[in-house]
């Protein structure tokens, strides 16, 4: 017999409570409890103890048979690029980002792009808005390509039995349903079922699938971890509004890298890669200013020089301002404390504004290097040449320690026509470069003396 009862469970984090609460409990979010109603099964007591095999046995490695189907291209090198080469058959991709980031548009022309037969499931759009779309894009039509307006799962995966498709697209999860669950569309209890009924339909039957996901308010993708735990790959589409570049990043793939990074141009034809980041991350200005400096970074396997802005200046109001654009502001004050205690800067009374170019935001601790340069030039007025870079992290007692892949660095900037570049003395490369001459530093003493003499 089954139980009717209900449970409360927290929209934002997923925690499940048998009461209501006005704060959720396990992350504190107010007012994210909703009440369902589910079936417990109750027993009689005199079940079996024994179970029956309805599954195959277990197989040897070498009993495996192996994937023969290659990887599905995209169209959009991008794209493939940060998922490793192409979609994998039978995977699930869920492709997170902000409204108006440009997620139903890069969904969209990837299916015009690609080879695949796709099946663009749409909950959000009717046939005639997604059209609109498609003809604003200016994309060629395709006999490949099919149209779906749907919510229902269970209707969903019917017409993909039916049609057998390549590649379905679902713009939203949030807005798909599945009749088992009597909950409204987007709860944590309806994401995770439908979710989990797609990830044993693709299995099966060996077809991908692209989720289109919300995020919330702190920039999560919608609904419990349990969600990103399910899916193969999780791709993040990040970017500001005010800036025309976006950004592709794997946060998880089961089959490749999540370490690439892909970055795209909105422009009135949708989104167009880009591939040559470092032109756009660096200022088009020949004068050289103070505060300013290059850093070779690297994402991946792609190196690519940024732009990094600093702004030291003495503080108006009572406590000094730290701000961060695109770094992390509690590495930028700790580098702000080793120039104080290393090199006898006087900061502690002065704002400290820090930006990286271009609107994108950066984790190489070999951006370290550039930071301090450009915190020194901006409180000592000293111009770095445009044709200076720099690649290396900066530690807490004042060394300047190595980075990895630096050939690849070296190489990039000899690339760009850069004729300097400062590396760790400790750092070890294989790259003897010709057109760029290579500093090494032991410590930050050393790239202070070094600033000081381009006065």
């Amino acid at each position: 017999m089954a139980k009717i009862k209900t449970r409360y469970v927290c929209q934002n984090c997923g925690a499940v409570f048998p009461k209501w609460y006005g704060r959720c409990p396990e992350c504190g979010a107010w007012n994210s409890l909703v009440e369902e109603v589910v079936e417990e099964r109750t027993g009689t007591g005199q079940e079996s103890k024994s179970f029956t095999l309805r599954t195959k046995p277990p197989q040897l490695l070498s009993e495996i048979k192996s994937l023969k189907s290659k990887r599905l291209k995209t169209g959009v090198s991008e794209l493939d690029r940060v998922l490793g080469g192409g979609f994998v058959p039978g995977s699930i991709v869920l492709l997170g980002g902000e409204p108006g980031i440009g997620k139903s548009t890069l969904a969209l022309q990837l299916a015009f792009l690609s080879d695949m037969k796709v099946l663009y499931i749409s909950g959000e759009e009717s046939l005639e808005q997604i059209k609109l779309r498609a003809l604003r894009l200016g994309v060629q039509e395709s006999d490949k390509v099919t149209f779906l307006p749907e919510v229902i799962l269970e209707n969903i995966l019917a017409t993909v039995e039916q049609t057998y498709p390549d590649l379905v697209i679902v713009d939203s999860i949030q807005t798909t349903q599945t009749d088992k669950l009597e909950s409204s569309p987007g709860t944590v209890t309806q994401i995770r079922e439908c979710t989990t009924q797609i990830q044993r339909f693709a299995k099966k039957h060996a077809i991908t699938f692209m989720l289109i996901g919300h995020i919330t308010k702190e920039g999560h993708i919608a609904g419990p971890k349990v969600l990103e735990h399910i899916v193969d790959t999780v791709l993040q589409f990040e970017g500001d509004r005010n800036y025309f570049y976006r950004i592709l990043r794997s946060v998880k793939n089961r089959f490749g890298s999540t370490s690439e990074l892909g970055i795209f141009e909105m422009n009135d034809k949708g989104l167009s890669p880009v591939k040559n980041p470092s032109q756009i991350l660096m200022s088009p200005s020949s004068d050289a200013v103070s505060g300013v400096s290059i850093s070779a970074s690297i994402e991946g396997l792609r190196p690519f020089m940024i732009e990094v802005q600093a702004l030291a200046s003495t503080a108006v109001y009572g406590t000094p301002q730290r701000s961060a654009i695109g770094f992390d502001v509690r590495r930028m004050n700790m580098l702000i404390a080793v120039a104080e205690k290393r090199l006898g800067m006087r900061l502690g009374n002065k704002d400290v504004f820090l930006n990286i170019a271009g609107g994108i935001k950066v984790d190489d601790p070999g951006i370290d290097l550039s930071v301090v340069s450009s915190i020194i030039s901006s409180d000592q007025d000293v111009a770095i040449p445009k044709k200076v870079c720099f690649a290396a992290e900066v530690g807490l007692t004042g060394e300047i320690r190595p980075v990895q892949r630096l050939d690849q660095r070296i190489k990039e900037a000899e690339k760009l026509g850069f004729e300097m570049i400062f590396v760790s003395s400790f750092a070890r490369f294989s790259y003897k470069p010709k057109k760029i001459k290579i500093v090494k530093l032991a410590n930050v003493s050393q790239l202070y003396a070094y600033l000081m003499k381009m006065r």
